[in-house]
C-alpha cells in the first residue's frame, strides 16, 4: 500500500483521528464488533455446557438464566489487550447482553479504560458501572472488575455507597461491596472490610461468605494480628464457609481451634 500523501497526512495529525496502528510486529488493533466477532468465533459449545454448570445456571440457582459461549477467560483477556479505545456509550451496550462472556468483555475493557483514564471519565465510568449493577449477576464478574472500578474509586473518596450496596437486596451488589474492599486492603486500610465482614455475618447467602472469608484471609497476609483480633471475636459467630476461607493459612493447630468454636 502507498504511503498517504504528505497533504493529507499532515492533516489527519492534526485532526487526531488518525486509524489505529498497531506496534511493529504486533497484532493489529480491534475495533469493539470485530472483538465480539472474534469472541463469539472462538465458542465451544461442550465448554458452555460446562460453563453451565460450573456458574449453577439452573432453575432456583444463583446464576439461573445465565448463557455462555464457551469461551475461557485467558482468550477474552487476549482480546481485551488488542482492543482499541471503544466508546463507553459502545461498552454499556455490550454489557447488556446475554452472553455471559459479552459482559465479561465489556467489565474487562471498563476496567481498562478507567485505570487509564482521566479523573473525569474515571468518575463516569464508576458511575455508568453502578447505574448497570444490573447487568454484573455473577460472581466472576463482579470480582474481575468491582476492585478495580469500585473499590478504585472510593479509595480516597467517602466510602457511603458502600454501605449502600453492602445494605441491597440484591446477591450481586453485595458481594460487589465486599470485592471492592480488596483495593482498600491492598493499600492497607483493613477497617472497611472488617466492617462489612462484620455487618454480613448473618447473610443468607454462602458466596457473600466465601467473600468475605476470602477478603479477611487476604487482611491475614498482611496483618496477621488483624484477622485474629476478627476471629477472636466472631469466629463462634461465623458462617462456617467464612471462617474456613478465612483461616485458611493460619498453622492446622490455629484452624481446628477456631473451628471447634464455630461447632
Amino acid at each position: 500500500m502507498s504511503a498517504l500523501p504528505r497533504s493529507r497526512e499532515k492533516a489527519t495529525r492534526k485532526s487526531g483521528h488518525s486509524p489505529p496502528r498497531a506496534a511493529s510486529g504486533r497484532a493489529p488493533i480491534l475495533e469493539l464488533a470485530e472483538l465480539r466477532r472474534q469472541l463469539r468465533a472462538a465458542a465451544r459449545p461442550d465448554h458452555a455446557a460446562v460453563l453451565r454448570r460450573f456458574f449453577k445456571t439452573g432453575p432456583g440457582d444463583y446464576g439461573e438464566g445465565d448463557v455462555f459461549l464457551g469461551v475461557r477467560v485467558p482468550a477474552i483477556r487476549a482480546l481485551v489487550r488488542r482492543a482499541g479505545r471503544p466508546r463507553l456509550a459502545e461498552i454499556i451496550r455490550l454489557l447488556q447482553s446475554p452472553f455471559h462472556e459479552e459482559r465479561l468483555l465489556a467489565l474487562l475493557l471498563l476496567v481498562r479504560r478507567f485505570e487509564r483514564g482521566t479523573l473525569a471519565e474515571k468518575a463516569k465510568i464508576f458511575q455508568a458501572y453502578l447505574a448497570h449493577a444490573s447487568r454484573i449477576n455473577n460472581w466472576d464478574l463482579v470480582d474481575l472488575s468491582a476492585p478495580h472500578i469500585v473499590g478504585a474509586w472510593l479509595l480516597d473518596r467517602p466510602r457511603s455507597q458502600l454501605r449502600q450496596l453492602a445494605a441491597s437486596p440484591s446477591l450481586w451488589r453485595r458481594r460487589m461491596a465486599v470485592l471492592a474492599t480488596f483495593a482498600f486492603i491492598r493499600a492497607g486500610q483493613y477497617d472497611d472490610t472488617l466492617e462489612l465482614c462484620r455487618l454480613l455475618l448473618n447473610d443468607p447467602h454462602d458466596l457473600l461468605h466465601k467473600a468475605c472469608g476470602w477478603m479477611l484471609r487476604e487482611i491475614g497476609k498482611r496483618e496477621p494480628s488483624c484477622l485474629l483480633g476478627f476471629l477472636e471475636a466472631h469466629a463462634a459467630a461465623m458462617p462456617r464457609a467464612m471462617l474456613r476461607y478465612a483461616i485458611e493459612r493460619l498453622p492446622e493447630r490455629q484452624r481446628r481451634g477456631y473451628l471447634r468454636r464455630r461447632s
